[in-house]
């Protein structure tokens, strides 16, 4: 089994410290420092740094890592084009997504559980928790045929994000559907997490498919609210991110 660390960096980012048997992994660092005073306290030793894209909030913290600990560097065009890609640093076997939308470059990174335990995925700036990332590449198929992919992995799959925007997503979530319950429901777990100086990270894919209104795009009930009843899903999805984009 692996463990998670949840670091903020930055104004708002998330980066992850990912241990397992001495060694980690870093995901996403938008900052060496806070990085290094975890491994200092946990002891283990920094394989390597994954980013799920380019952007410079994610990869700022690089440098100073690698000047540090001398780890190795993944970024994500280093692989072939794919949705099978394999990324092995040392017990640790990621499958590499790709995902572009947000950006051309975008991949989420999914490390299998084992053993029968729940598998964790990294999806930067494409799923958030209760939300997704702006269409910088102005394509809203491309971005939805990236979330089809993340929604398609086992329910119990852990959800890590590049950002922790959940409490902002899901009062925006609410007003698509003023009266549905999973939604008001989530929202009001998320306020009291928010009151008591916690993150709502990680969620999971189950939680992500009941009440995240990006992948709802297909829900006939959510086009019903958003008044396109017979909108193909992509359109659905255009919408709802043109709503967000103005929210």
């Amino acid at each position: 089994m692996h463990s998670v660390a949840v670091i903020g960096t930055l104004a708002d980012n998330l980066t992850y410290v990912l241990e397992r048997d001495g060694g980690a992994v870093v995901i996403d660092p938008g900052e060496a420092s806070p990085v290094l005073r975890h491994l200092g306290t946990t002891g283990s030793k920094l394989l390597a740094v994954l980013c799920t894209h380019g952007h410079f909030d994610h990869i700022a913290g690089i440098g100073e890592l690698v000047a540090g600990t001398s780890c190795d560097v993944v970024q994500p065009g280093e692989t072939d084009a794919g949705s099978d890609d394999r990324v092995t640093v040392g017990s640790f076997m990621f499958t590499v997504l790709r995902t572009p939308g947000h950006s051309t470059d975008s991949v989420c990174l999914y490390l299998p559980g084992g053993d029968g335990a729940p598998g964790d995925v990294f999806t930067g700036d494409t799923l958030f928790v209760g939300g997704c990332g702006r269409l910088l590449t102005r394509s809203p198929q491309t971005m939805w045929a990236s979330l089809e992919v993340l929604a398609a992995l086992p329910g119990e799959t852990g959800v890590y994000p590049g950002h922790d925007y959940t409490l902002e997503n899901y009062e925006f979530a609410l007003t698509l559907e003023p009266d549905n319950r999973e939604v008001r429901q989530r929202l009001q777990q998320v306020r009291a997490l928010v009151e008591a100086g916690k993150q709502a990270v990680p969620s999971t894919i189950r939680e992500e498919r009941a009440t995240n209104p990006f992948l709802r795009a297909g829900d006939p009930a959510l086009k019903a609210a958003l008044g396109m009843p017979h909108a193909s899903d992509v359109d659905a999805f255009a919408e709802i991110r043109r709503r967000k984009d103005r929210f």
